[in-house]
């Protein structure tokens, strides 16, 4: 359990059922490997180790490799347990129907948020994120007061950032989160399969600590929030550089205001007590009242208002 004096707020909580046969793995694209459903991790699972480490509230982040934009299973673990869970839908921003989906669903039953995602690595475009269709789908989010999350790989981040101080600037009452801190580090599978074909990984030391130019310059934006994850510490520690030292530069550079913690259950390795030891580790500089920021307050400003309790 945590010692900032208040339970946790996790941002960031992939759930996966056992149950194939009702909620069937339908992934973004390509196809599972045995190993990816070998270890599911559902509702039941995540509010009973929420209990045992001081967590008593998650967003329920839709994992789109597993998943893709069937949301079926996050929308019924939150109506299982509305006064902990609230769910962030993965979204197919560019089709055509998603703007009506939307604000269908929304207004059937508390939707925490919405979530787009560049699909492939090897995409290289901004279609998914800033085409005419996807437009409709951030328009929809604004009149709705849904906060969007945006998730990218490490090598999109050059093109994507500056779209979307963009789109942050066109709706700037809409809260728009990066999930995992906006991956300056990238994640292990994208470092791997960079390193594969000869692309150096990011460098993590001082004193930016990974922190890139163009994720400062959403710095203006202050309807721009960020997660920071299981995925940025377990990159830190691969690299042997504390993840106290890039927690204190994060918030220095954008305010514990704007940032918050997420474990990444589901998809970061790791028991959940171990994940949430990370928010102790990515925390350890921060003054009592930054960590609560971190803790529980920015995340409540953001998506504290589909929760009970």
């Amino acid at each position: 359990m945590t010692d900032v004096e208040e339970t946790l707020f996790d941002t960031h909580a992939h759930l996966i059922s056992g149950d194939q046969v009702r909620f069937p793995p339908s992934p973004m694209h390509g196809a599972l490997r045995p190993i990816d459903m070998s270890a599911p991790f559902d509702a039941d699972n995540l509010i009973e180790q929420m209990a045992l480490t001081g967590v008593s509230k998650a967003c329920a982040v839709q994992r789109g490799h597993i998943y893709g934009y069937n949301n079926d299973y996050i929308q019924y673990a939150a109506a299982r347990y509305p006064d902990q869970l609230t769910p962030v839908l993965m979204v197919k921003g560019v089709d055509e129907g998603t703007p009506d989906w939307i604000r269908r669903v929304a207004g059937d039953g508390p939707v925490g948020g919405i979530r787009l995602a560049a699909a492939r690595i090897t995409d290289m475009d901004t279609a998914w994120l800033n085409s005419p269709a996807v437009m409709r789908t951030w328009e929809v989010a604004a009149d709705l007061g849904l906060p969007v999350a945006v998730i990218f790989f490490v090598r999109h981040m050059f093109y994507n950032l500056p779209a979307l101080k963009m789109i942050a600037e066109e709706f700037p009452d809409l809260p728009i989160v990066l999930d995992h801190g906006g991956m300056p580090h990238g994640s292990n599978y994208e470092v791997s399969w960079a390193g594969a074909q000869g692309v150096p990984a990011p460098f993590l030391g001082a004193p930016d600590y990974g922190i890139p130019a163009p994720l400062i310059a959403l710095r203006p934006c202050r309807n721009v929030f960020f997660k920071l994850t299981g995925i940025n510490v377990e990159r830190l520690k691969g690299e042997n550089i504390p993840p106290s030292l890039f927690g204190r530069r994060f918030v220095d550079e954008f305010g514990a205001g704007r940032v918050m913690w997420g474990s990444d259950v589901g998809q970061t390795k790791g028991s959940y007590a171990s994940l949430v030891g990370d928010f102790e580790e990515m925390t350890r500089l921060l003054t009592v009242e930054e960590r609560r920021q971190l803790a529980r307050k920015t995340a409540e400003r953001v998506y504290g208002r589909t929760l009970r309790g």
